[in-house]
């Protein structure tokens, strides 16, 4: 049984949520606050995280910049906020997905076995390796690993998959909407920043320049694009 971590400080949403969660095969711990969130995952460590953004003391944000160094599973915002802006600021630093507040319990349940189902595919296709090698890049699809320059890329499990997707795919383009159907859950819409929020994490984390991106670049319009010479 999946093991979620809920924290939401509103106690009778909480006990619905969790409620249904377990109605439907996952094991559920709830926290009110994020005093104790880094302790839980260290000692009791989730398959996915359920963070509400409001909450006393540290808000979701905070408290996800916190535990992303020793967190890297599936983490899904819950918000009452309706803004781009939070939309945006929370996949930046390390949200997988988030849903808006009121959430319809179906919704919240398909959003997280997606990310489960996505986050547990371990294996590589078959008619692909398991390892990629570009220069001083490395991609272990089994470890989920990767290392630029002998050193560890510490990536959220949704940015692996996204830069897999890309490296297995190096020097071709691979369009927008293959990557929101296969990594992000969703058809595209034409408006969803999700992708190019995840390819600027990437960036930063495997030293591209940001204004002038070399190594995974941008075809407006279309797609993403993943130069396979740009890792010596």
């Amino acid at each position: 049984m999946p093991h979620i971590l809920l924290v939401e400080d509103d106690a009778r949403l909480s006990l619905l949520v969790s409620e249904y969660l377990q109605q439907h095969n996952f094991t559920v711990s709830c926290l009110h606050d994020g005093k104790g969130l880094l302790g839980e995952i260290k000692q009791n460590p989730p398959d996915l995280v359920v963070l509400d953004v409001m909450l006393p003391g540290d808000n979701g944000f905070t408290l996800c910049k916190k535990i992303r160094p020793d967190y890297q599973g599936p983490l899904l915002f819950m918000t009452a906020k309706n803004s781009d802006f939070d939309h945006v600021l929370g996949l930046e630093i390390g949200a997988d997905d988030y849903v808006m507040k009121p959430v319809e319990p179906r919704v919240l349940l398909a959003r997280i076995q997606a990310l489960l189902r996505r986050s547990n595919a371990v294996q590589p296709p078959l008619e692909r390796a398991s390892q990629l090698r570009f220069g001083q890049l490395t991609l272990d699809y089994l470890a989920r690993q990767v290392t630029l320059q002998k050193e560890d890329v510490p990536l959220t499990s949704h940015e692996f998959d996204m830069l897999w997707k890309l490296a297995s795919n190096a020097s071709q383009l691979v369009d927008r909407n293959t990557l929101y159907r296969e990594l992000i859950g969703r058809e595209y819409d034409g408006l969803d920043r999700s992708a190019d929020v995840r390819i600027s994490r990437l960036r930063k984390k495997l030293h591209d320049d940001p204004r002038h991106p070399y190594r995974i670049k941008t075809i407006w319009g279309k797609g993403f694009y993943f130069v396979a010479d740009a890792w010596e």
